[in-house]
């Protein structure tokens, strides 16, 4: 089990006054059988008017401000405190057919399956076409274990489409992403989980943390600067696994969940509207260090 401290700074420069902004963000890392979040505080400047927490529809957490003041600098700190445990191992032998898993889709009365029922569909972001399908049904030879088309998928990816911080923003599509052949860690998850979509199958967007400091020896893994994003694959027998394309591995103990969803959109850092300001710059801080 890995103990870490995880800082996520946000600051908004604006060109005028906001004079009013409206904003959810996921921030927190989410409980799960291998995580547990030991402390968990965000502070905004200028003080929000109006603060709460709630859950969003896929059972994240949520921090929702409203601040009614002028402002031309907004500042959003998260500090958390989390534990982490290792991935279990899987056999690839024992996950069921990718075939199988599909047609359970059809017609399982199963809670959990009718659960992943939601992932399976493509969104603005993540819409297929016939180069998406071509690429993935490479990995999907008949009957073979859906554990081990998803293990290659993912090393396939990673081996494919450069990480290029340059090429692509917030916005850009699967489809585009397929024409650069580039992309960051989110376009990286996009790619691969629209390929698993396109099978029929189930697939969310995880966003989280990485390891930023890694231990004497130890490789430095790429996205570990600001916010990182994977993919999972809901796979009987074993439920959902994750895996990270844009360093060819299964998330371990390295990897903090916040928050999953359908893609980026449902799961931005920190979203929101706000009313003036004209043009903005950005600047995003991220540092988690072991305890």
């Amino acid at each position: 089990m890995k103990t870490y401290t995880v800082a996520h700074r946000t600051t908004y420069r604006y060109q005028s006054d906001v004079a009013y902004s409206r904003l959810i963000a996921h921030l927190g890392p989410r409980p799960t059988t291998r995580q547990k979040t030991l402390a968990f505080e965000v502070n905004v400047t200028p003080e929000p008017f109006e603060r709460f927490e709630r859950s969003d529809f896929f059972g994240n957490t949520t921090d929702w401000f409203t601040i009614d003041e002028p402002h031309d600098v907004l500042d959003v700190t998260a500090e958390s405190q989390v534990t982490v445990e290792a991935t279990p191992t899987y056999d690839p032998n024992l996950s069921s057919s990718w075939e199988t898993v599909r047609k359970s889709f059809e017609f399982s009365t199963d809670p959990q399956t009718l659960e992943a029922v939601q992932y399976t569909f493509d969104t603005p972001l993540t819409a297929t076409n016939s180069e998406v399908v071509a690429y993935a049904r490479k990995s999907f030879a008949r009957g073979r274990p859906l554990l081990a088309c998803v293990e290659e998928l993912n090393t396939r990816v990673h081996a494919d489409f450069k990480y290029d911080k340059k090429a692509t923003d917030t916005r850009t599509t699967v489809p585009r992403a397929f024409e650069l052949r580039a992309g960051v860690c989110q376009d990286l998850a996009h790619v691969s989980l629209a390929c698993v979509r396109a099978m029929g199958l189930a697939a969310r967007y995880v966003s989280g943390y990485l390891l930023t400091r890694p231990p004497a020896g130890g490789e430095r893994l790429v996205g570990a600067d600001a916010s990182h994003a994977w993919f999972a694959v809901w796979i009987p027998p074993f439920g959902w696994v994750d895996f990270d394309p844009t360093n060819d591995m299964l998330p371990s103990s390295h990897h903090i969940t916040v928050a999953w969803g359908r893609d980026y959109v449902d799961v931005a850092p920190i979203h929101g509207i706000i009313t003036g300001g004209s043009e903005h710059k950005v600047d995003v801080a991220v540092d988690v260090v072991p305890r």
